[in-house]
């Protein structure tokens, strides 16, 4: 479906999917793992990439909702919980929405259809530094 999307000296190219549940896992545990330790001073990361990182989580959940019960329970979706409480655990509420006007999601919905990732905020944001 993606490469058909593209132009054909692209689509030569691609050999996996861009927008895999593999790429949206390692989206989310990439910026987990970004936070956790506070971000690093030298790792550049712009608020846009953590857009698309809460995107990414997004994602997952029809996923693991659409697996059979013991594989939603198994493997993917323990290790999206661990994520996830490593997220809210390098996060603070955000009931102002502080971050709405720079971080958004791509699918309108209403506020409370959201996740709570997007109702949370990095300790230290990177890219205000």
């Amino acid at each position: 479906m993606e490469r058909s999307r593209v132009a054909p000296h692209i689509r030569e190219k691609t050999t996996v999917p861009v927008s895999s549940v593999a790429d949206r896992f390692a989206s989310w545990e990439r910026v987990v793992r970004r936070m956790v330790p506070g971000w690093d001073g030298d790792d550049f990361y712009p608020v846009s990439a953590y857009d698309n990182d809460l995107d990414s989580r997004d994602a997952l959940d029809p996923v693991i909702s659409a697996l059979p019960e013991e594989a939603g329970e198994g493997p993917p979706g323990h290790q999206l919980a661990r994520l996830d409480a490593r997220f809210g655990a390098a996060t603070l509420p955000d009931p102002e929405l502080s971050l709405r006007p720079w971080v958004r999601p791509t699918t309108e919905r209403p506020e409370e259809e959201l996740g709570e990732w997007w109702k949370r905020k990095p300790v230290r944001v990177p890219w205000a530094d």
